[in-house]
């Protein structure tokens, strides 16, 4: 039988199958706030990365480029805390924002999430609490204790209300072997108090935990310790108790340790708060399993073979989950099915068992519970029972059982009845069930004590039932619905629902709980008590999208009462979707308002809710109802529609109007005609309207031949003024002016003219002037607006209508009088009228058109008076002057003083016109208005230069000096000539000149600049001494006539010396350059171009000596070092004093090995600046000259060097000597031991080593010992290393290589005593052993197998061929199928028997079973029957007979056959029965069959049928018998004359015919005694008569004599029974005769039967039903007559 656990154990996830780098699997990486994430930090290649993996999907874990010294999700969302440094940063994950960020004073050593949204943290002094709600800082909690000075922190811990905080560390306690140990050291903290108690302790958790009998939780404190002494589990209560709480007792438990983990210690703490447990977890990956309440160890076994190091409490499970090394993410939980059963079987507490059950409500302690409750209920403490009974675990005791029996115990005098002390407790504890509630509830109500009930409702202390709900509305239908809802019936609910009137909850309560009752019996019931609620029950019905019932049978359930209005106002509710299948419903709705409510019919139909209905037929109801307007709605055949809408007095207009855009464009024009037909004058208005709307749709045209054609101009004349503002018709125009004409409507005859863009001018024009009107005005506008003035003009003076022609020009528009002077003056009209009409006018037109019409004419003297009358009226209008000047230009009336004096003309129009005539007055007129290029291309065409040449050189214009100096212009040349001769040498405007070279310059032409400024400056003028110029002649030199720069460099002394000097630099006039800086005394940039330019370091050092400047010596020393003269430069930099270059020094003096030189240049240095690279440089330079005293006396002084950084220098330059100097002085204990291997100071490289202790060193020093075979000091030295998992491989592989294996194995021998001691090093010895020492691998993985990396050693042994140690390994590892696999393969190594036995049973995979079997059979068959006992319980026997018949070895496994034929199996049976056939053995095989029976009977019946042994033959016969075949089965024991049998067979059949035949063979046979016989056997089957005949037939009365007297003798008491029953009826009957018809005393119908009721008969039957057996009057026993 398997073992009984309490604990469930489940593996979740291995860490490394998703990628994680079992490096990274630590306490330092890896963190697990909660069970739903865990956070690694990992560093793939270069790149730091944090993965967070979701334990709900943990095929895909997170990974993210972050790089963090620590990283802690949240223990509920996707929000994670980091920490590099002193920042701390929270993000939101999902979000991709940051939520908090902040920089720590203190270095935090260790932090956690101690609730969803508030972080603690550890430093140094103190722990701090911080918010993620607001902008909140971290907040001091609490000051550390001196306690935990040094300790490392492992945990920190509060309890719900976090009014208590615990912070835990250990610490290791050095000492010898067996006092080494790990010290924890806690500091719990009370908020509310401000105190702290330091206490010793590993682990601890907080428990909420209620004490029966206590209303309110406990707060419990837990803590586990290891102490000298032993293991202590400690609970107390921490604060004061609560109000009425009694103080949870203090308890304490050893913590046991097994004796191979003398160093083991508590490292984890959770409490499972569902079964109020604590789980401890200790460093060897031991579990403990403990009470809280009694603090009893209920379990304790090991889980794991490495340090589990970080757990968090498993909300699902209510146990513990953890992460242990090897990246096994694993949880313990309480099994709840097996824990009770395990305490009560396994460690004999039934006290305990009983508490956990009860307290957990767990199954387990049944037979406990039903026990004790007997027991108290038996001996009278009925209120304790009723505590049992209440709480036993899953109920058991709560049944109608428990309550009958307290029921039946009667009430003691004075005191509660046990009945009710049962109720009290059960209503103290909890919810009563079905049973419960429907007992206690009977009294109460019987009592009248209603509330009592509601109470107990409100506090749900009742389980709810139908039947309950059926007792209660009796009294309160109100209440009886709250049972019916908690109890969920709903078809009672919905009942009480329309019996209290809430009608309005049924819907929703129906859909709720997907109930569907009949609505429509419901509706016409509520229809009957409250027509209100039946409406409003209708509409709840219809309000979804599919109805809850039938539309049409609520419809009619409105109408059956006649209610209309309802119904209508329930049919606009349910049909407001308006969908196309309720089409019917829709005319039915509006059928029935026609009929009774037309102008409900007729807004239902305004709105336009409905588009499904019967349209024609509600048309129809329409007009018949007088609504037409909703009847044309309707209509779809023009001739109703014309047979409607000429009734336009009944019509509302601007519906008409609108109605129209419903009908069809030929439709329209037809109504429109019958309606004008019909009555025009009561129509056109309508109409007109009608025609304005939808004219694009039916056309202008067609509208106007409508309208013509009834001669209707008014209407024309309407309908076209309403579109004409917005038509681009030129008809629509034109018609619209004809129709207002014919209708006198002159005014907007001239709006239309003057406004419209669209009608056809020329044809409007000769309108009107046929039309004749007294206006002219609407013709004078149309030839104003589209330029027939000239026509105009002439209409008017040839009809003789002058006066128009004035209205014209003086109120519709003067600016037209140019074009009316000239239409004028072609009729030859008189200049005097003319001359009277310009002065009328004065000016409100356009003079230059006025002068264009006359000097077309040649008239412009016309005008002479005019113009000057203007001038002197002060007109500065440039046409007039213009016009004037033009008039004096052509009489030569002193023109050139006109133009330069008069300020109003245009330039341009006047220069234009005087260009032929006089080209110096052209270019007087454009100097005047500076019209340039005109100015410039007179003076070309006419040679004009020097006009032009002092023009341009007063104008001062860029872009004109840059036009006229274009290489393409071909009097350039010209004009520049008169430009240097004429124009510059007359102004004496600085600004003139500077412009011009500007010019020059742009134009690049530098040889004519250069002429130009000699002139300027060389020729003693003004501006000699001037500095741009003096600059602009070198500069122009420089660029074009570089032979001129030494001579103008040495001539000039007022010009820009720096800057010219670099332009000569840029265009590679060195010398020059150089001049200008020596004659101005710029030494330093005089050098600069001797060395950088000139190339020249010779001239350079003579320069620098004759000038003697640091500044020059410097810029010398710079060139030197970089052309590489070393020993020049330090000089050179010593005579500048100059340190500035120190570190370039440095870098080249080193590279060429210039150190004697640099070290003075360093001295030099370190005298000006106490750099810390000078004096590290000086440092190694006196090292890299081997002066080691002057190196020991400036390291023995005070300084500022990078002391270590030389040290490594020189210790790469192979400089050891000078190294161990500065190594020693550093104290650099690591690098000094290098250094002392490569001195070859072994020794006292180890006591370096040892004061460095780095792993680094010491392996350094390690490897070197071995090289140099110092294996005493290398063993010293590798014991450091090996506690290093880390480190030990590369080691192994150091020494392995080298061939040094047996001083390997001394070393890691040696290491197995250290207290840091770890799997690798237990594992790595074993491998070698493997290798090396095989005799010695077995006893070693007998001492520390359970501290070895199976895994690993498992391939080594493979490897090694050491089967039985693999054999060991597989084993311990719990791979007994690779071990049972082992041992079947090498059998001579490996195989021991009752190994093989133990481990076979526990293998997965049953198909080795089989093998093993096929291996016994090879190697051990006689043992075969043992192995198959052992595997029995998991064998699939069927297979294994198969297996066992198919090699023939059946026979050699009949005991293991015998030993399962208990199982009933049909292949054991039918084996063993073959087994037993072959053997003869008939009294096994009978016992066999008839103990077993699963087996083919028939086919064994068959066989055994044909045997040659009659004893098989005769079970043959009993298999056919056991099988129903009577007949087979006869026949055989026949066949075999088996008398006896057959008899026995024929009577058991119960077959007359089996019988009667079995009588006729014995007859045949003559076998008269067994014919005898037989009638005694099958006496209740054979039929007298038969049996008489056949006895006369064969003469033989004799032997059936008896038989016949047996017949005769029972028919005889059958006639006598009759007779008897015959007698007792007739006197029955006479009693009933006698009785008389009244009954001298009423009688209760209950208590009389139905045959004494007056007047009716005595038995009384309802259809097919019938008096009970032996009722019957006469009727014999057993018979029912029909």
């Amino acid at each position: 039988m398997a073992q009984i656990l309490p604990i469930q154990f489940q593996e979740h996830l291995q860490l490394q199958n998703v990628g994680i780098n079992a490096a990274n699997i630590g306490f330092s990486t890896l963190t697990m706030e909660s069970d739903k994430f865990i956070c690694i930090r990992e560093k793939v290649g270069e790149t730091a990365q944090v993965v967070i993996i979701d334990l709900s999907d943990t095929t895909n874990p997170i990974r993210r480029p972050i790089s963090a010294d620590s990283a802690i999700m949240n223990p509920a969302s996707k929000v994670i805390a980091l920490k590099a440094g002193k920042t701390l940063q929270i993000f939101n994950i999902e979000m991709k924002s940051k939520v908090k960020a902040h920089n720590m004073t203190e270095e935090v050593q260790f932090w956690k999430w101690i609730s969803v949204n508030t972080v603690a943290l550890v430093t140094d002094t103190a722990c701090y609490h911080w918010s993620m709600e607001g902008d909140s800082q971290p907040q001091k909690v609490f000051e550390r204790h001196s306690s935990l000075a040094g300790c490392q922190i492992i945990h920190y811990r509060t309890d719900v209300k976090q009014q208590w905080l615990l912070l835990i560390g250990i610490s290791a306690q050095v000492g010898d072997a067996q006092t080494n140990r790990v010290v924890g050291a806690m500091q719990l903290y009370s908020v509310e108090r401000k105190v702290s108690q330091p206490i010793e302790g590993h682990a601890a958790a907080f428990a909420q935990f209620t004490i029966p009998g206590n209303a309110s939780p406990s707060t419990l404190f837990c803590f586990a310790v290891r102490g000298a002494q032993g293991g202590k589990l400690h609970v107390i209560e921490v604060g004061q108790p609560a109000q009425g709480n009694q103080p949870f007792p203090k308890k304490a438990a050893d913590v046991f340790f097994p004796p191979e983990a003398q160093n083991d210690f508590p490292v984890a703490m959770q409490v499972g708060q569902k079964y109020d447990v604590i789980y401890l977890i200790t460093k060897y990956g031991y579990i403990h399993l403990y009470d809280i309440e009694t603090a009893t160890c209920i379990y304790m076994n090991r889980i794991s073979g490495d340090t589990i190091f970080v757990t968090a409490p498993h909300d699902a499970s209510s146990g513990i989950i953890g992460v242990n090394r090897k990246g096994q993410v694993l949880s313990v939980s309480v099994e709840e099915d097996s824990i009770v059963q395990y305490i009560t079987t396994t460690l004999q507490n039934p006290d305990l068992a009983l508490r956990i059950a009860s307290r957990n409500n767990l199954p387990g302690a049944e037979e406990l519970f039903v026990r004790k409750f007997n027991t108290l209920f038996q001996g009278g403490q009925y209120s304790e029972a009723a505590k049992v009974a209440a709480g036993a675990p899953k109920g058991i005791l709560r049944t109608p059982q428990t309550i009958q029996r307290f029921q039946q115990v009667p009430a003691q005098q004075g005191q509660t009845s046990p009945l009710l002390q049962y109720f009290g407790i059960l209503l103290d504890q909890g919810q009563l069930n079905k049973y419960e509630s429907l007992e206690l509830c009977r009294p109460v109500l019987q009592q009248g004590r209603k509330q009592l009930l509601e109470k107990w409702l409100k506090e749900d202390k009742l389980e709810c039932s139908e039947e309950l709900g059926d007792l209660v509305k009796v009294v309160d239908p109100t209440l009886a619905l709250s049972v019916y809802l908690r109890a969920n019936v709903p078809s009672k609910v919905i009942q009480c629902f329309a019996e209290t009137g809430q009608t309005q909850k049924i819907v929703l309560y129906a859909k709720k709980v997907g109930y569907t009752p009949d609505y429509i019996f419901l509706l016409r019931s509520i229809m009957r008590i409250n027509p209100d609620q039946g409406t409003q029950f209708a509409q709840m019905l219809v309000k979804d999208d599919e109805p809850l019932a039938d539309i049409n049978q609520i419809v009619d359930v409105f109408m059956e009462s006649n209610m209309v209005q309802q119904c209508t106002a329930f049919l606009l509710e349910a049909l407001s979707k308006n969908r196309p299948q309720e089409g019917p419903l829709q005319t039915r709705l509006l059928e029935m308002n026609l009929m009774y409510a037309p102008q409900v019919a007729d807004a239902i139909l305004g709105n336009q809710m409905f588009t499904h209905y019967d349209r024609a037929h509600i048309a129809q109801l329409c007009e018949k109802a007088g609504l037409l307007q909703r009847a044309l709605e309707h209509y779809t055949d023009l001739y109703d529609i014309k047979r409607a809408v000429v009734h336009t007095h009944l019509l509302n207009p601007e519906w008409l109007v609108n109605y129209f855009g419903s009908l069809s464009v030929e439709d329209s024009l037809e109504c429109i005609k019958a309606m004008l037909q019909s009555n025009i004058r009561q129509n056109l208005q309508v109409c007109v309207q009608i025609a304005t709307k939808y004219h694009e749709q039916l056309t202008t045209q067609a509208l106007i031949e409508i309208f013509e054609s009834f001669k209707s101009f008014e209407g024309l004349f309407y309908f076209l003024g309403s579109i004409v503002n917005f038509s681009q018709d030129a008809e629509v125009h034109f018609k619209y002016i004809q129709a207002a004409c014919k209708t006198g409507q002159i005014k907007e005859v001239e709006r239309i003219c003057r406004e419209s863009n669209c009608y056809n001018p020329e044809r409007v024009k000769n309108f009107l002037k046929e039309a004749k009107l007294t206006d002219q005005l609407p013709l004078i506008i149309v030839c104003d607006r589209f330029d027939y003035v000239h026509d105009l003009v002439l209409y008017l003076y040839r009809n003789n209508l002058q006066k128009y022609i004035e209205i014209y020009v003086q109120k519709v528009n003067p600016s037209r009088l140019p074009v009316v002077v000239g239409g004028l003056l072609d009729v030859d009209c008189g200049e005097d009228a003319i001359k009277q009409l310009i002065l009328v006018i004065r000016g409100q037109f356009s003079t230059d058109e006025l002068v264009a019409e006359v000097e077309k004419r040649n008239r412009l003297k016309l005008l002479l008076p005019w113009l000057e009358m203007r001038i002197h009226e002060g007109s500065v209008e440039p046409a007039t002057h213009n016009a004037l000047a033009k008039i004096y230009i052509d009489s030569n009336n002193n023109p050139e003083r006109f133009l330069r004096e008069n300020q109003y003309y245009d330039s341009k129009v006047v220069g234009k016109y005087c260009e032929k005539r006089d080209p110096h007055l052209a270019c007087v007129a454009y100097e005047r208005g500076h019209c340039d290029y005109e100015l410039i291309n007179v003076c070309n065409e006419n040679s004009l230069f020097k006009s032009e040449a002092r023009y341009l050189v007063r104008r001062r214009d860029a872009e004109l000096w840059a036009h006229v100096l274009q290489e393409d212009n071909e009097y350039r040349s010209q004009l520049i000539d008169q430009v240097v001769q004429t124009a510059l040498s007359e102004t004496q405007d600085p600004e003139d000149i500077s412009v011009t070279v500007k010019a020059f310059m742009t134009a690049d032409l530098p040889n004519e600049l250069i002429e130009l400024l000699e002139k300027i400056v060389l020729d003693n003028s003004m501006f000699s001494d001037h500095r741009n110029l003096q600059n602009l002649l070198i500069l122009t030199a420089i660029k074009a006539d570089r032979t001129r720069v030494m001579e103008y460099i040495n001539r000039l002394d007022n010009y820009d010396a720096p800057d010219i000097a670099n332009i000569a630099i840029s265009s590679e006039l060195y010398e020059e350059a150089f001049a200008i800086f020596r004659k101005f005394e710029v030494n330093t940039s005089a050098i600069q171009v001797l060395i950088d330019h000139i190339n020249n370091l010779d001239r350079a050092y003579e320069f620098a000596e004759k000038c003697n400047e640091p500044a020059v010596w410097s810029q010398l020393a710079r060139a030197q070092l970089s052309n590489g003269m070393v020993k020049e430069a330090i000089d050179s930099y010593i005579k500048a004093d100059d340190p500035s270059q120190y570190m370039e020094v440095v870098n080249v003096a080193s590279k060429s090995n210039n150190w004697e030189d640099l070290v003075k240049y360093l001295q030099m240095a370190r005298k000006k600046a106490r750099e810390t690279f000078i004096e590290t440089e000086l440092v190694f330079a006196y090292a890299m000259t081997n002066r080691l005293a002057d190196l020991e006396e400036f390291i023995s002084g005070p300084n500022h060097a990078a002391i270590t950084q030389v040290a490594d220098r020189c210790f790469d330059n192979k400089m050891y000597e000078a190294a161990k100097l500065l190594y020693n002085n550093v104290s650099n204990f690591a690098r000094l031991a290098i250094t002392l291997v490569h001195l070859g100071e072994y020794q006292g490289a180890v006591d370096s080593a040892r004061k460095a202790n780095s792993t680094k060193t010491w392996k350094e020093v390690c490897f070197a010992c071995v090289d140099n075979e110092e294996f005493r000091l290398a063993q010293m030295c590798g014991l450091h290393i090996v506690v290093h998992a880390d480190e030990l491989e590369e080691l192994i592989n150091y020494y392995q290589d080298r061939g040094y294996f047996e001083e390997l194995i001394s070393l890691l021998e040696a290491a197995l005593g250290l207290e840091r001691a770890h799997m690798g090093i237990f594992t790595e010895l074993a491998i070698l052993y493997s290798k090396y020492k095989p005799g010695k691998m077995r006893e070693h993985l007998e001492l520390f197998w359970s501290r070895v990396n199976i895994p690993k050693v498992l391939r080594a042994a493979d490897q090694a061929h050491l089967w039985a140690e693999l054999v060991f390994l597989y084993d311990k590892y719990e791979e007994f199928d690779n071990a049972i696999i082992t041992m079947m393969n090498h059998p001579t190594d490996a195989w021991k028997e009752s190994h093989f036995k133990d481990v076979v049973t526990k293998v997965a995979n049953i198909e080795l079973y089989y093998k093993a079997l096929q291996f016994y059979l090879d190697y051990k068959p006689l043992l075969l029957n043992d192995l198959l006992l052992v595997l029995t319980p998991r064998m699939d026997h069927t297979r294994a007979v198969t297996f066992f018949r198919k090699v023939g070895q059946i026979p050699l496994v009949k005991p293991y056959l015998r030993a399962v034929q208990n199982n009933n199996n049909k292949a054991i049976n039918e084996a063993l029965n073959n087994l037993l056939i072959e053997e003869e053995d008939y009294q096994g095989l009978r016992a066999s069959i008839d103990a077993f029976d699963n087996f083919d009977n028939i086919a064994l019946a068959q066989r055994l049928e044909k045997h040659e042994l009659i004893e098989f033959r005769r079970i043959g016969a009993y298999l056919y018998k056991g099988n129903n075949r009577w007949k087979q089965s006869v026949d055989l024991c026949k066949k075999d004359r088996l008398f006896k049998d057959a008899m026995l067979y024929a009577s058991e059949s119960r077959n007359i015919d089996i019988a009667e035949e079995l009588i006729a063979w014995f007859l045949e046979d003559k076998n008269y005694e067994c014919f005898a016989a037989s009638l005694f056997q099958c006496y209740d089957l054979l039929r007298p008569d038969v049996i008489l005949e056949l006895s006369w037939r064969h003469n033989i009365m004799d032997f059936a004599m008896p038989y016949m007297i047996q017949v005769m003798r029972e028919y005889t008491s059958k006639v006598d029974k009759l007779e008897q029953s015959d007698a007792v009826r007739s006197e029955e009957e006479q009693k009933a005769t006698d009785k008389p018809l009244v009954f001298s005393e009423p009688q209760l119908m209950l208590t009389a039967g139905p045959s004494s009721m007056p007047g009716m008969p005595g038995q009384m039957y309802g259809p097919g039903m019938y008096p009970v057996q032996g009722s019957y009057p006469g009727a014999m026993p057993g018979y029912m007559p029909m």
